[in-house]
């Protein structure tokens, strides 16, 4: 297994330099702003923002109808209105939505885009035509004109985004059971940025913080950064594809994951006492307000060009990324290297390089290497399980430094201590 995993990296390597050369001087996706950082997708970062107060009182009182967001809804209002969906400018109409969960394509002009961006509803008076006031904990977040409203075949959105329609797949769940039964797309207005815990910088922060004129690796996750993490994001920095002087953007997902994955507020924190700790000047953090749909493949094509939006040139492609497991058999829904083909499909379209996640393990005699070389040198592998780790914890353990950073594990007892 692992030197197969190998072979894959180093092909993927490969594959990565020697497109590295043609896409930077040629694919039309690569040219920058007037800033030097990569153009957002569609070539327009959208602000749907209202600055001026008055304006945002005229539009709450043209609302018909109001509606309190759950969190997923509020993730996409807030994606939505600081252009992290960028070239959309509201939830998706009908037409819209068809197309990309037939082909994952914009229709007004062909853009790839990997999951429909909907809100949903159980209100039977609300009609095409009307506004709605989305509030979210009581706070006024935007202003939706509905232009489209429809009962969706959930079952063929499930199949054709998810790859498959059995309610073993959280995200099926989601769309399932979750969502109300009528969608709503249309014009959005942005009032307020949801009052969170923690701070999200908008697309437009983020590209001012980040460096111009450099590669820009991200990295995503839904998990607290352990020492593995850190060697595979730092590593990614001299890929054959990425140019001397790059810097990634440590990019975590902070809205809804699975029910099982470790609360929002808590993963937070570990980012926080982390970042302080390494005081690295080559990588920078932010925190994206985006509901995980453990979509796959559709998923890291979602993630690569919402990153896009916030200037990241190259995406590090985990194995099994955005994966999930049956609740029943715990098999796995997707293959190991099925996100990392398809995002290597579709990344030069997207005007995005892909960076394959290395495969490093923890030995005796080296340290973190990669697994190739640990192999072909002979040398003592160290696992431990995230089932081991977590038991650990609970029974107040002392967790290996080569497996997690001392403060992260701190925040992460405290939690454990606490719940």
């Amino acid at each position: 297994m692992l030197q197969l995993c190998a072979q894959r990296f180093q092909g993927l390597l490969g594959k990565c330099a020697a497109y590295s050369h043609r896409l930077y001087s040629a694919h039309p996706a690569f040219q920058a702003d007037g800033t030097g950082r990569i153009l957002p997708h569609g070539g327009e970062l959208v602000d749907l923002l209202v600055p001026g107060s008055h304006e945002k009182m005229d539009l709450v009182k043209s609302c018909k109808y109001t509606q309190e967001c759950s969190d997923r809804n509020a993730c996409d209002v807030e994606l939505l209105s600081v252009g992290g969906f960028s070239p959309l400018k509201g939830f998706m109409n009908r037409d819209v939505y068809e197309q990309v969960v037939a082909n994952m394509r914009l229709p007004a002009n062909n853009l790839i885009f990997g999951l429909p961006v909907v809100f949903d509803t159980n209100n039977e008076r609300i009609k095409e035509g009307d506004r709605m006031l989305l509030k979210y904990k009581g706070q006024d977040i935007g202003v939706l004109e509905v232009e489209s409203k429809w009962v969706p075949n959930k079952a063929r959105e499930t199949k054709e985004c998810y790859r498959t329609s059995s309610l073993e797949h959280p995200g099926v769940q989601m769309v399932s059971m979750e969502r109300g039964k009528y969608y709503l797309g249309g014009k959005v207005w942005g009032l307020e940025l949801p009052k969170r815990e923690f701070p999200c910088a908008t697309p437009r922060v983020v590209r001012a913080m980040l460096p111009a004129d450099q590669d820009v690796v991200v990295f995503q996750c839904r998990n607290p950064v352990h020492r593995a993490h850190y060697e595979l994001f730092t590593r990614a920095l001299h890929a054959p594809n990425v140019r001397p002087g790059a810097v990634c953007l440590v990019h975590p997902t902070v809205g809804p994951t699975q029910d099982d994955d470790i609360p929002g507020i808590v993963r937070y924190h570990t980012y926080e006492v982390l970042k302080a700790e390494l005081q690295n000047p080559a990588i920078f953090w932010a925190y994206l307000p985006y509901s995980m749909h453990m979509a796959g493949p559709r998923e890291a094509i979602q993630h690569m060009l919402i990153r896009k939006n916030y200037g990241c040139t190259h995406f590090i492609v985990g194995r099994d990324m955005a994966g999930s497991k049956s609740c029943l058999t715990g098999e796995d829904f997707y293959g190991l290297y099925d996100a990392q083909d398809f995002a290597n499909k579709y990344a030069a379209e997207l005007g995005m390089q892909t960076v394959p996640s290395a495969d490093v393990v923890y030995t005796e005699e080296r340290g973190y290497v990669t697994a190739d070389i640990a192999k072909k040198e002979g040398l003592h592998v160290r696992k431990l399980s995230g089932t081991k780790f977590r038991q650990m914890l609970r029974g107040g353990e002392d967790i290996p430094e080569w497996f997690a950073f001392k403060s992260v594990v701190n925040v992460l007892r405290a939690h454990t201590q606490s719940s």
